[in-house]
């Protein structure tokens, strides 16, 4: 199987009619493009201008402009690792933009109702598994239509979603 890249990627979530949801599980990540923003946010250096980021911020604009909805769902650990407490901060970027973000914190998800790998669920007939090296990097996306496989996306982000808190209330509860 073929994994699909960078633009690719976006191109199928570009695609969707209706949704793209994302379910992320991992408390670190690499990203090319936010590696050097990582470093420097945390050395305490000042907020760049995100210029690396706009790309995604521009398909997230454009996808809800439209009337599709983008939700994501972050599994985390409390307290937040580093990488996780820069995603929190940024994320407001992505509300901004339109996209729906919540925060499970997952000491209280029922782990047997989530699954092992992040995915995106596309207008609930498509999964595009996001695949990781060893060394956080993301490697590709692997794309199913299984009925089966979709169905029980469906299953988890219903879960999850009904399960996680909302972005801003989520930074609320951090700032305390």
């Amino acid at each position: 199987m073929k994994l699909l890249q960078g633009e690719a990627l976006d191109d199928l979530i570009r695609s969707s009619q209706r949704e793209a949801f994302h379910l992320e599980l991992k408390d670190d990540y690499e990203s090319p493009g936010g590696d050097e923003p990582y470093r420097n946010w945390l050395a305490g250096g000042p907020a760049d201008d995100y210029a690396w980021f706009q790309g995604w911020l521009s398909l997230v604009r454009d996808f809800t402009a439209r009337g599709a909805v983008m939700r994501r769902v972050r599994v985390v650990t409390v307290p937040l690792t580093d990488y996780q407490r820069w995603m929190l901060e940024i994320t407001a970027k992505n509300v901004d933009a339109g996209e729906q973000v919540r925060y499970l914190p997952r000491q209280l998800a029922d782990s047997g109702r989530l699954t092992t790998d992040d995915w995106w669920l596309l207008d609930d007939e498509t999964v595009v598994y996001t695949t990781f090296e060893e060394d956080g990097r993301f490697a590709g996306a692997a794309v199913t239509h299984d009925p089966r496989i979709v169905a029980y996306c469906q299953e988890v982000r219903d879960y999850v979603w009904s399960a996680a808190v909302p972005y801003a209330e989520y930074v609320t509860l951090q700032t305390r």
